[in-house]
């Protein structure tokens, strides 16, 4: 590391160790990779597709590593490899869970009806496999690794994490009004329902690797029951007809913009939620404890 004469980092390496920087650097590096490889891949066949989001998913993670590494210089316990199997399938099931009730729920309703239409099913999953893993990983790397935990050091440790929850979740929501058939509600349910539910599913495991899969479970289920995804509808297994009012069903962009996800997500957040904050509260018990102890130990 590069210091002064006082033995202090020096100028620039405060400058690139500034949380702001490292957020903008990581940002610009996942997604403008991805973007490039998106675009490429769009002009391919199917297997040009799943090999350009899988490319692109692979160098979201390099570059994040890197711009940890060289530039924040921290390290990344958020990607552990220790747990990766463990971590990844809690976050599968949470995700396939929550998209199921909500589905579940509205097709009970007779909002959806719902038709088994398969055209290339082999195709059709590795296209679904392929293309949400890309988006989940890229997204989560970006909301949850960097902004996320930037806007956190930013505010400091007592409210930086509530900050960065809130932010990072407006900013998600917000990130969707650029989507297909979306609307200011669809927004602001996509803020409560994945930005809330996945800070606080961060907030709780500290670890991206169960956040991915929450994210991937949701979009792939999604799309392979024929549902838009954020208003973008890919061939799936199902083909899912909406009937009814869209703030029910979610109307065109989608079930992300009824309102049954959004009171479903909020009671899984919670809990994730009071168990963050109950072991954020435990080590600086214990180490109070300790203290004392010490000092009855003099």
């Amino acid at each position: 590391m590069a210091t002064t004469t006082a033995g202090k980092p020096s100028v620039m390496r405060r400058i690139l160790t500034f949380p702001l920087t490292w957020m903008i650097i990581g940002t610009v590096f996942v997604f403008l990779t991805n973007a490039i490889l998106v675009g490429v891949g769009s002009e391919m066949d199917a297997t040009g597709v799943i090999v350009t989001a899988l490319i692109g998913a692979a160098a979201g993670l390099v570059f994040y590593q890197l711009t940890m590494w060289l530039v924040a210089r921290r390290r990344t316990p958020e990607l552990t490899v220790r747990g990766i199997g463990r971590e990844t399938f809690l976050g599968l099931a949470i995700g396939v869970l929550f998209i199921a009730v909500s589905y579940l729920i509205v097709v009970a309703t007779g909002a959806y009806t719902v038709t088994w239409a398969p055209h290339d099913v082999t195709t059709t999953v590795a296209l679904a496999l392929a293309v949400n893993a890309g988006a989940a990983i890229v997204e989560e790397l970006t909301f949850r690794g960097l902004l996320f935990q930037g806007v956190e050091q930013l505010c400091g440790p007592r409210v930086g994490r509530w900050i960065a929850l809130a932010v990072t979740a407006a900013f998600f929501g917000g990130a969707h009004l650029l989507n297909p058939g979306a609307t200011l509600w669809s927004s602001l349910a996509i803020a409560i329902e994945a930005g809330v539910l996945l800070g606080a599913a961060f907030m709780w495991r500290r670890n991206l690797w169960f956040v991915f899969g929450i994210h991937f479970a949701w979009n792939v289920i999604e799309g392979l029951l024929g549902i838009p995804v954020s208003g973008h509808r890919d061939p799936g297994l199902f083909v899912t007809t909406v009937h009814g009012d869209g703030l029910l069903s979610g109307g065109a962009f989608g079930l992300e913009a009824s309102f049954v996800p959004v009171l479903v997500s909020l009671a899984v957040a919670i809990p994730m939620l009071v168990a963050a904050r109950r072991r954020r509260v435990a080590p600086t018990r214990s180490a109070a404890a300790r203290v004392r102890l010490e000092a009855v130990g003099r």
